[in-house]
């Protein structure tokens, strides 16, 4: 069967439905990365200058070899040890995948902040922050965080900003620098995709991939240090 290339249309009327119709598409595809833009315009802070905010989230990016952090979540975490130490935050929240037992992003990113810094006891970790919407809806209803501080890659950050306001979290975001490598332009792209399901999200609301029971592990590690 041999299968018909499309054709440009020989008339200047259906030449221009086409354009038409391609830049409405595209229109379309970009509305809800304009809606992250306008929708965290005025949330995007330094950590130099975050508000003084109980709880901090670091989002998960990947492990490399042997379990340690990849480079991008070493530098989301190394904020949020920075941010602890300046006394601007008081507790971290770790969500990341841990849906198999030889991959274990929270226990991995617990390590590491204990190592530069952060207490174990001031450190909780959500084994089922399997995507931003996930660790979004969860910060809230199973570990009751009404405000936060988000700690993620600039690409990701007002994604993570608009879906955990969504979910019911006050949230100020926090964008670490990267080198722009292939993975920073490979993040980026896959950002302009990401914003469509973001949107449906925000909209949907709908449940996580695993909910479970309320945990007390942030208020209690908000008491430890009082």
């Amino acid at each position: 069967m041999r299968i018909r290339r499309p054709r440009w249309p020989r008339t200047r009327t259906g030449q221009r439905r086409l354009v038409q119709a391609v830049m409405a598409g595209c229109v379309l595809a970009l509305l809800p990365s304009a809606w992250l833009y306008v929708s965290t315009a005025d949330r995007l802070r330094t950590t130099a200058d975050v508000p003084r905010t109980e709880v901090a989230v670091v989002f998960g990016a990947g492990l490399w070899k042997h379990g340690e952090p990849s480079p991008y979540l070493a530098h989301r975490l190394d904020a949020a040890a920075t941010l602890y130490r300046a006394g601007r935050i008081e507790v971290v929240l770790v969500t990341g995948d841990n849906s198999r037992k030889d991959y274990d992003e929270p226990d991995a990113m617990r390590a590491y902040l204990t190592r530069h810094g952060v207490p174990d006891a001031r450190i909780v970790s959500d084994y089922a922050g399997f995507d931003t919407w996930d660790s979004c809806v969860r910060a809230k209803k199973i570990f009751g965080v009404d405000r936060a501080v988000l700690i993620s890659q600039g690409f990701h950050i007002r994604r993570a900003v608009a879906l955990c306001e969504a979910a019911g979290v006050e949230s100020y975001g926090v964008g670490v620098d990267d080198e722009h490598d292939a993975t920073w332009y490979y993040g980026g792209t896959r950002e302009v995709f990401a914003a469509g399901k973001a949107a449906l999200d925000a909209v949907f609301q709908p449940d996580p991939t695993f909910l479970g029971p309320k945990e007390p592990g942030v208020a209690r590690a908000l008491a430890a240090g009082r």
